[in-house]
């Protein structure tokens, strides 16, 4: 031990002497390493159990279904014009005088058809069935050759029969002139004009009131 004359007292040789300095030092050293333990683990807890950041998987590729090419639509087809297909009319005797003289019957393509009982103004909206207007339709284009006599009269009426396909078919047109009146006529005459009278009736009594 040294006293007053440079020994120390009650220190055992070999110890080292620390300062009050190296004693706070090794303090704040400790407090820091505390601190910095103290904030990976925090790292841990936020990052994951293993203690590294979990790596975010790369987005799979989004993948794009291809686009089939897209055909143009077909153009819709155009409307099918109604037409008048028959024509029917009766010239009475004396005819002339009459001014509001019409069709007794008119049919459409579509079947639809407008009837006028005496050829006047007054008119009766209906139709005419397509099984009528077919059979009428061949029996007309067999009598479009057919010879239907014209009797020696004069001032008689006559009867008008209009058949007007759509194309390519040809338009037929017969006409029966002093339709009662048989002299001079023959018998082939008088028999293409009971099968003219035939279908003109027929087309009369198929037509159905709406």
């Amino acid at each position: 031990m040294r006293s007053n004359g440079g020994l120390e007292l009650g220190r055992p040789r070999g110890t080292a002497r620390f300062s009050g300095t190296a004693r706070f030092g090794g303090t704040a050293r400790a407090v820091v390493a505390r601190r910095v333990a103290a904030a990976v683990l925090a790292g841990v807890m936020l990052t994951g159990t293993g203690g590294f950041a979990a790596a975010q998987e790369p987005a799979a590729p989004t993948s794009v279904a291809p686009v089939s090419p897209v055909s143009p639509a077909a153009p819709a087809p155009a409307p099918v014009a109604v037409t008048t297909q028959f024509i029917l009319t009766t010239l009475p005797n004396a005819w002339q005088t009459r001014l509001d003289l019409k069709p007794v019957l008119e049919v459409r393509s579509d079947g639809t058809a407008v009837k006028r009982p005496d050829g006047g103004t007054q008119e009766i909206n209906g139709t005419v069935p397509a099984a009528a207007l077919a059979a009428a339709a061949s029996e007309i284009r067999a009598l479009a050759a057919a010879d239907m006599g014209t009797p020696s009269v004069t001032d008689q009426g006559a009867v008008i029969l209009d058949y007007m396909p759509a194309p390519p078919d040809q338009d037929v047109h017969l006409i029966v002139y002093a339709p009662t009146v048989t002299d001079g006529l023959t018998e082939e005459q008088k028999a293409s004009r009971a099968r003219f009278t035939t279908v003109f009736d027929s087309l009369l009594t198929a037509f159905v009131a709406a």
